[in-house]
Formats: structure tokens, sequence, C-alpha cells
């Protein structure tokens, strides 16, 4: 039996786990909930804020816990993943406590809330416990994993705060308000951005009509040579080449939803798709299997009028085939990333965008203003050499907010619903729980 009520305890095998903090989403209106992870000492208190794990500080350095971003499931189920391996927990921390905080309304208002652990080898269930008395709380433990015996187990605890963080925080001794930073250079970033310019002589930026039918999607394109390109696909930022092949831009248009068999094999790394739709109405681009499976996202975005940047990871092995499902007229441009935006300074972007990162561990400062009445979501996930990536800072309505960076060389995948500006700022985090 897994489950348990609030005091309840369960054993645990001490095998790495994966945590969800679940929810269900009640529509735009309802209270936001942000997950986080509290590295607690004998004393019961944190040693400071280094033991915080939580949207702007998603990777605890000594105990590897790390917040792997929210995903979203049928039915508005929304969940917060965390993952925890205990043989890798310092000594020194006695316990690691769950929580989260509510903001726009109470966890009497939040559906269906529950925290969830999960074997990460086998996807298993190791403990779960549902909150069924919330009432007026804005912050709440949800549950503790702590030592026993040379062991570990799961407690679920269910204490709410109605105070919210600042009490929260008081009894784990930090706080939770944090010192205001000189203001970010005001840039308008209201309008879009224009697109990524290309190296001198490559492809005119892509643009779709506004009049007349879309071109028709003629089959693939000639097979790639291997051999060198034209001077004029130089290097625009400093990625190291086996971060994505070399090879000369390759554009496709349709209407609707459309598989698109490329006939491209490149060598294995990642690709930069830049995407047109035209007209309202969600657009969803992905990888597919030779069976014609679904597998792996490039772009999805709700944005009308959408003209944005995706990337997509190739295994260097079978053709590339790609998926695009959308109500309108489209178009899709794949080039190398070596031609990507760098984010070596401010930049501003308008919805989906991906830049190039070779620079030192850094801190972020950024700001959202979503699209015209839309409050939206921001985020930026970091991807390394292989495929591998990590969220590292959201927000989900208008706003500045702090993130951070690992050391480059990465993959910035911005997921925007709307107008956004960022830039590096060395030494600076994020500050607790605070979105603005």
């Amino acid at each position: 039996m897994t489950q348990i009520i609030k005091g309840e305890n369960l054993p645990l095998s001490g095998e790495p786990m994966r945590v969800a903090v679940v929810r269900r989403s009640g529509g735009a209106e309802a209270p936001k909930v942000d997950a986080a992870a509290l590295l607690v000492d004998a004393d019961g208190k944190v040693r400071d804020r280094g033991d915080l794990v939580f949207y702007n500080q998603p990777e605890h350095a000594g105990s590897g816990i790390r917040l792997l971003g929210e995903a979203r499931g049928e039915g508005g189920v929304v969940a917060d993943w965390l993952e925890i391996d205990p043989g890798r927990i310092e000594a020194s921390v006695e316990r690691v406590v769950v929580a989260a905080s509510c903001d726009g309304g109470t966890f009497g208002e939040v559906e269906d809330l529950y925290v969830r652990a999960v074997s990460a080898a086998t996807g298993a269930q190791l403990a779960l416990y549902a909150v069924e008395d919330a009432t007026t709380e804005t912050a709440i433990l949800l549950g503790e994993f702590y030592r026993r015996n040379g062991g570990w187990k799961f407690r679920a605890v269910g204490q709410g705060y109605d105070s919210g963080l600042p009490a929260l925080a008081t009894d784990f001794g930090f706080s939770a308000s944090d010192d205001e930073d000189e203001p970010m250079t005001e840039a308008p970033v209201a309008a879009p951005a224009p697109a990524p310019v290309p190296p001198q002589g490559a492809p005119a930026p892509l643009v779709v009509e506004k009049t007349g039918a879309p071109a028709p999607y003629t089959g693939a394109p000639a097979p790639y040579s291997g051999a060198p390109q034209p001077a004029a696909l130089g290097r625009l930022n400093a990625l190291p080449a086996e971060f994505g092949p070399e090879f000369p831009y390759v554009e496709y248009q349709g209407e609707g939803k459309e598989d698109i068999e490329t006939g491209l094999t490149l060598p294995r790394g990642f690709i930069a798709v830049d995407v047109v739709k035209k007209g309202a109405g969600y657009l969803d681009i992905v990888t597919l299997t030779v069976r014609k499976r679904r597998w792996r996202q490039v772009v999805r975005s709700g944005m009308d009028d959408l003209r944005g940047v995706g990337v997509l990871h190739h295994d260097g092995q079978s053709p590339l085939r790609l998926r695009v499902d959308t109500r309108g007229r489209w178009m899709i441009r794949l080039r190398p990333v070596s031609t990507l935006r760098a984010f070596d300074g401010p930049v501003e972007g308008y919805g989906p965008d991906v830049l190039a990162y070779t620079g030192d561990e850094t801190g972020v400062r950024f700001r959202f203003e979503g699209d015209e009445d839309k409050k939206g979501y921001f985020g930026v996930a970091a991807h390394r050499k292989g495929g591998h990536w990590e969220y590292r800072f959201s927000r989900r309505d208008r706003g500045r907010g702090k993130g951070d960076l690992p050391r480059g060389p990465r993959l910035l995948v911005v997921e925007a619903d709307g107008a956004w500006s960022m830039e590096p700022r060395p030494g600076g985090g994020g500050g607790f729980w605070s979105r603005s």
C-alpha cells in the first residue's frame, strides 16, 4: 500500500525517485502553484538559501536534487517534477521537505492536490499523499523524506500557512523577502523581433504572403552529400561544431496537418527550425519515428500569426520525418544551429526562440510582456550536446524575474506566448519564490 493519509509514513528503498506536485488547473483564473524542496539539517532549519530548490534555483549543488519543470496532461492536470536521489544527499541533511506556494488564491481553491513519488528507473509508485483538508492556506508543506535507522522514509505532512511564505520561511530559518535590484535597462518589447538574419548570401528570411495559396509541398530536397558548405554559411556563434551539422537551408510549405518526409539523413546533432504560421489556432510540430509515431517535440504554440524558432535533435541514423499539425497555412525552414543568435548580451524576442550560449555560469534577468491581454507563459530550458536538457526558470504571467544558467555551451530554448527580453547578469541568481 503506497497511498497514505496525513501523518502516516512509509519506508523507502533509497533508490532514485521522481516526485510530482500534482493539481488540476481550473483555467486562467485558477490560483498558480509553485513547488519547491527544502533541505533541512538536524536543527530543523535550512543552512542557507542554497538549501532551497525552486524555479529560480532549480538544482542543489551538493545533493543533486533538481526541479525538472512543469508538465501538463489531459483534463487540465499539471505537475511540477522534482528529481531526488537519496544516495547523493549530503550527510548533514536530515530531511527533504516538499512544499508549495499558491498565488492568486488559496489551496482550498486548488483542485485535486497531491504529491506522488515514483521510481526513476521503473516508474513504479513509491508513495502518494492527497491533500483533502486545505482551506485558507497560501503555503503548504506536502510531505518530507527523512532519515531513519540508516534508511529513508516518507511522511505525509499537510501543514499549511494562512500567512503564506513568510511564516513558512520563519519556521525553516530564512527570509522570504528579497532585496530590490537595480531595474533592467528598459527597452520596448511589445513589437515582434525581426527574424534571425542569415549570413550574407544565404536564403532570404522566411516570409508567408498574405494573399494567394501556399506553395505546395513538393517532396524531399536533394540528399545531404556531406560536402563542404559555402562560405556564406559561416558560423554566427561560438557553438562547437559537434552541436549540429552544417547544411544548406531547406524550406517546406503547407496547410493544415501534414507529415513531411524530408529525405535528410544528417550527422547527429541539433537542427534549428524556423516556423511561420498564419492566422489563429494551435500549432504543434514533432519528429516522427519510422512507423510515424510521435517522437520529439520541436515547437508547440497557441499564438496567432506565429513567427518563431524551435529546435530538434536528430539521431543521425534514419531519415528525418516531421509532422506539422495546425489549421492554417504554414512554412518551416531547417537551418544549422551555428546560425542561431548568441546570448552574450541583452536580447529581445516575440514568441518561441532558440539562442546559443557559450559563456560561464551566470545569473539571468528577464522581462515577460505576454501577448496583448493574455498572461501567457515564459520559460527557458538549457540543452546540452547530446540532447540532454533541463528547465532553468519560468514565469506564468507578465512581469520580471531572475534565474541562472549553467556553464556553456548550451542551446537555450525559449517558450513564450508573447514579447520578452532577457540579459545575462553574472553573479545574480533568483530570489526565493518571487516571480517579480
